[in-house]
């Protein structure tokens, strides 16, 4: 029987990918980036704290002249009075976690890509650089580009939201039922798999009804739109197909509300979205709960029935009155 192939070491050959990624391999320590970028040090080290990159010390060589080419973008954008301090902080934070969790995602996915050819490990590591990454990277300003375009028209559509962080949302989760007893009877595979299909099915809900998905949540999608009715629609699509035993969407639960929403850097927060996680947590499977705000932006809607449901204490709230949601003449 011949022996087994052992998979390659790429941690060996991480000096590589870097060189690749960056362009060359690190020449310079932070001092030296400094200079070279006119950036001072403190400032430059607390970007890339701010960016979650791993902090080095100072006479380490960790940089290029690309890191350089970043400093100076960002100083100019401030120079240019687009980011001032607060804004700075928030946005290279949100955009740290954002690209730290994508490229989680993506360094592993390449990787299995490139063992799964079975070439020569260099060879395979000048295909993903030379071939791969420069395609996702244009994909992915593609993607930015698109999204610019949809939050500008979002604006566009309600002028006076326009400098405040508030507007008027349905906000709605929706929970897979027995998430914890189904996780522990499935293999890692499949229960990624699972959770994958279960968010890819939610997104092509939320963004049919003209809505946003604002995160995952492994066993839970938040999502949010400007229409009270395409929010309850999301809701109630959700739970008719998971209580559809001939459909592979799960059993779920969902909870919505409609009101005052804060939205920062892409999340949303406030006593609406409070309240919409509360119903969720309350809210028998295949059901629908929804709060007042709800059931007055649906109370002349002939499709949407909704029955006053007894108050219930949960964190936060004391007494929360909630509302059972249901499509006319169901169930």
């Amino acid at each position: 029987m011949p022996d087994e192939v052992a998979p390659p070491d790429w941690a060996g050959y991480l000096d590589l990918i870097e060189a690749f990624l960056l362009g060359e391999p690190p020449t310079l320590t932070r001092h030296q980036l400094s200079e070279l970028s006119g950036v001072p040090t403190e400032e430059a080290a607390e970007l890339w704290r701010e960016l979650g990159f791993p902090q080095v010390p100072d006479d380490v060589v960790a940089f290029t002249p690309a890191d350089a080419d970043a400093e100076r973008e960002a100083q100019e954008l401030i120079n240019l009075g687009i980011l001032s301090e607060d804004r700075k902080a928030a946005l290279v934070r949100t955009w740290g976690r954002s690209y730290a969790r994508l490229a989680e995602w993506q360094s592993a996915l390449l990787l299995d890509v490139a063992t799964e050819r079975k070439g020569n490990p260099t060879d395979e590591l000048v295909w993903l650089a030379a071939e791969i990454v420069p395609r996702v990277e244009r994909l992915q300003a593609y993607v930015w580009r698109r999204h610019l375009i949809s939050a500008a028209a979002r604006i566009v559509a309600d002028p006076e939201a326009l400098g405040s962080a508030k507007q008027q949302l349905a906000v709605g989760f929706v929970d897979i039922v027995g998430y914890t007893a189904r996780s522990k009877t499935l293999s890692e595979e499949d229960l990624v798999a699972w959770i994958e299909q279960f968010e890819d099915a939610m997104t092509h809900l939320v963004t049919d009804a003209g809505g946003r998905v604002i995160k995952n949540l492994g066993d839970a999608v938040l999502y949010v739109c400007e229409s009270p009715l395409a929010a309850a629609e999301v809701a109630l699509t959700a739970v008719t197909r998971g209580a559809d035993d001939e459909d592979s969407f799960p059993e779920v639960r969902a909870g919505v509300a409609y009101g005052d929403v804060v939205t920062r850097l892409g999340d949303v927060f406030g006593p609406t979205v409070n309240i919409a996680s509360r119903l969720t947590s309350v809210a028998r499977p295949s059901t629908v709960v929804v709060d007042e705000g709800m059931v007055d932006e649906l109370e002349d809607v002939p499709t949407i029935e909704t029955r006053k449901l007894r108050r219930v204490g949960v964190k936060g709230y004391s007494r929360l009155t909630m509302w059972h949601l249901r499509s006319a003449g169901g169930s």
